[in-house]
C-alpha cells in the first residue's frame, strides 16, 4: 500500500521493507553506495567507505577535509611508518639543521652573523671592550673600525694600561657605523720601513720625562659588578648613607668597571645609579661621584659645554682639555659632544671664540696631528728656522706658521724642533711664545709646548693653580684628578712634589674637607701598589 507523496516500500523480503530480516550492512566493498530508494536516479558513492582498505588512511585523500596527520598516507598510531611523531626527516620539530634556536654560529636576529648569547669563555658582563648596555651596533671605537676622514691612531705606551676612553658605546639603541675612530697604536711594528722593534726610543716617552705614564687606578681584580652594586644599594638604602662604602667601591674601580656596576644596579633594582647617588649626596662630593660615574668623553664634552655657555668663556678649561689631547681623545670628545648636544664642537668653538685663539682651536679639532714616533732631524731643523723667521726675525708675528707647526707635528718631532730652536737662538721655546703672543692664544700654545716637553709637569701646575689663592676651583680640581687617574696621575704626583716640595695629597687635604676630601685622596692613592 502506498500513500500519495511518499515512496512505496520495497518488495517483501527486500532491504527497506518493514518486515525485512537483518542483512549485511548497507556499506559494502567498493564500489559502494547509499541504499537505493525508489525515485533515486543513480547510485551515489559514499564519501567515507567502510571498512578501510588494508594500510589505508581512515579518510581518503579525496576527502574535502584535510587530514590532521602529516604525510600522504600515515597511520594515526605510534610506530607506524611513516609516523606522525617527530622524526629526523621531515620533522615539524626543531632539529639540528636548520634550527630556529640560537647556536654559537647562528643568530635568530636579522642581519646578525653571530649569536647574541654568551658562548664558552665569554662573560655576560660588560667589560672594557664590551659595551655595558645592549645596543645593535656599538658607536665607541672598535678594533678595525673607521672614522670619517680616515683612521685616527691612538698612541699607546709600552707597559701602559688601557685608556679610560671607552672602546665601545655604552648607549642603548645606537645604530649605524661607529662615528668614533679605531683605536690603533702609532708605534713602529716589526715590519715596514720604520721597524725598530727591540730598540725603544726615549722619544716614545717624551711627554712624561722619558718615563712610562703611571695611573693611580687600574682595573680591580678580582671584580664582581653585581656584588659592588649590592654594596652600593645597601649603602644608600633606608635612613642615612654609608659614604665610606661608596668611596671604597667607586674610588677603587676604573671608569669601565663603574659602567658595569651601573648596568648591574639598574638590572637588579630598576634604578639609575647616578640618580641615586645624586639624591643621597650633595655638594662637591656629589660632583666628584658624578664625574667618576660618567664615561670620560661625555664628562669632558659636558665640561667644554659648561665652559662656553653663558656670559663669557672659560678659556682655561678649553686649553686644558683640547690642547693636551691626542687625536683619538679629541675625536671621542667631539663625537660625544655631537651626541649629547646635537651640535658640532668645532662650530660651537668657532662661534664662541675669535682671532688666533679660534684658529688654534679649530686646527686642534681636526685631530690630524702626526702620531708617528720616528723623528726627522732634518725636518726639525727646517721647522725651527721657519719658526724663527716667523717670530724673532721679523716685525710682528706670522701666527699661521706657529699654528701650522704646533698643531700638526708629532710630540717627539716637536721636542726636537724646540731643541733646534734653542740651539739657533739661545732661548727656550716657551720664552719665544711669551714674547710673540698674548692672551688666550698664548695660553693655548704654551699648553701645547708644556704638554709636549713634560705633560706631567703641566697637569701638576694646573692642579696647583686650582688650589692656590683665595678659595679653591673645585670644578677644575675634580676634573683634573678624575680625568688623569687612569692615565698619568702617578707621574703628576711625582712632578708636583718636585715643583712645590710638598706632596699633592697634603695640599688637597688642606683645601678640601669631608667626604669630598676622602674621595679625592682615595683617587690620588689609588689601587696601584
Amino acid at each position: 500500500m502506498s500513500y500519495p507523496g511518499y515512496p512505496a516500500y520495497p518488495p517483501q523480503g527486500q532491504p527497506g521493507h518493514p518486515n525485512a530480516q537483518p542483512s549485511a550492512p548497507a556499506y559494502q566493498t567498493a564500489p559502494l553506495s547509499y541504499p537505493i530508494y525508489p525515485g533515486s536516479t543513480a547510485p551515489q558513492p559514499h564519501p567515507y567507505p567502510y571498512p578501510p582498505a588494508q594500510n589505508a588512511a581512515p579518510y581518503p585523500n579525496s576527502s574535502p577535509y584535510p587530514s590532521p596527520y602529516p604525510g600522504a598516507n600515515p597511520s594515526p598510531y605510534p610506530g607506524a611508518n611513516p609516523s606522525p611523531y617527530p622524526s629526523s626527516n621531515p620533522s615539524p620539530y626543531p632539529s639540528s639543521n636548520p634550527s630556529p634556536y640560537p647556536t654559537s654560529t647562528q643568530s635568530p636576529y636579522p642581519g646578525s652573523t653571530q649569536s647574541s648569547y654568551p658562548t664558552s669563555g665569554q662573560s655576560p658582563y660588560p667589560s672594557a671592550t664590551h659595551a655595558p648596555y645592549p645596543g645593535a651596533v656599538s658607536v665607541y671605537p672598535q678594533a678595525g673600525g673607521s672614522y670619517p676622514g680616515g683612521p685616527a691612531p691612538q698612541p699607546t705606551y709600552p707597559g701602559s694600561q688601557p685608556s679610560p676612553y671607552p672602546t665601545q658605546q655604552p648607549y642603548p639603541g645606537s645604530q649605524g657605523s661607529s662615528p668614533y675612530p679605531s683605536k690603533q697604536t702609532a708605534y713602529p711594528t716589526s715590519s715596514g720601513p720604520h721597524s725598530n722593534m727591540g730598540h725603544q726610543s726615549p722619544s716614545q716617552y717624551s711627554q712624561y720625562g722619558n718615563k712610562p705614564p703611571q695611573p693611580t687606578l687600574r682595573p680591580a681584580n678580582p671584580f664582581n659588578p653585581r656584588e659592588d652594586a649590592e654594596i652600593l644599594r645597601k649603602a644608600m638604602k633606608g635612613f642615612g648613607t654609608d659614604e665610606k662604602a661608596i668611596i671604597q667601591v667607586l674610588c677603587n674601580r676604573t671608569n669601565a668597571q663603574r659602567q658595569q656596576i651601573a648596568a648591574e644596579f639598574k638590572t637588579l633594582y630598576g634604578k639609575d645609579l647616578i640618580s641615586d647617588l645624586k639624591s643621597e649626596t650633595s655638594g662637591n662630593f656629589e660632583r666628584a661621584l658624578v664625574a667618576m660615574m660618567t664615561p670620560l668623553p661625555e664628562y669632558l664634552a659636558k665640561q667644554i659645554k659648561k665652559a662656553i655657555d653663558g656670559i663669557g668663556t672659560v678659556e682655561e678649561t678649553l686649553v686644558e682639555i683640547l690642547c693636551t689631547a691626542s687625536n683619538y681623545e679629541i675625536k671621542c670628545i667631539t663625537a660625544a659632544y655631537m651626541r649629547l648636544f646635537g651640535k658640532s664642537l668645532e662650530s660651537e668653538l668657532a662661534s664662541d671664540t675669535s682671532g688666533n685663539f679660534k684658529r688654534l682651536l679649530v686646527s686642534i679639532c681636526q685631530a690630524n696631528r702626526s702620531e708617528i714616533f720616528q723623528v726627522d732631524q732634518h725636518a726639525a731643523v727646517q721647522d725651527a728656522q721657519a719658526l724663527l723667521r716667523a717670530g724673532e726675525l721679523r716685525l710682528g708675528t706670522d701666527e699661521s706658521t706657529f699654528n701650522a707647526i704646533l698643531c700638526s707635528r708629532s710630540y717627539p718631532q716637536l721636542n726636537h724642533i724646540f731643541v733646534e730652536y734653542q740651539r739657533l737662538t739661545g732661548n727656550d721655546f716657551e720664552t719665544a711664545i711669551r714674547n710673540e703672543f698674548s692672551g688666550d692664544v698664548q695660553e693655548g700654545l704654551l699648553a701645547i709646548v708644556k704638554s709636549t716637553t713634560n705633560k706631567s709637569r703641566f697637569f701638576a701646575e694646573e692642579i696647583h693653580k686650582s688650589m692656590k689663592g683665595a678659595g679653591t676651583d673645585d670644578e677644575a680640581l675634580i676634573r683634573l684628578i678624575v680625568s688623569r687617574s687612569e692615565i698619568d696621575l702617578g707621574n703628576v704626583k711625582e712632578a708636583y712634589g718636585q715643583l712645590y716640595g710638598r706632596q699633592i695629597q697634603e695640599d688637597v687635604a688642606d683645601e678640601t674637607s669631608g667626604d669630598y676630601k676622602k674621595a679625592l685622596l682615595a683617587l690620588l692613592v689609588g689601587n696601584v701598589h
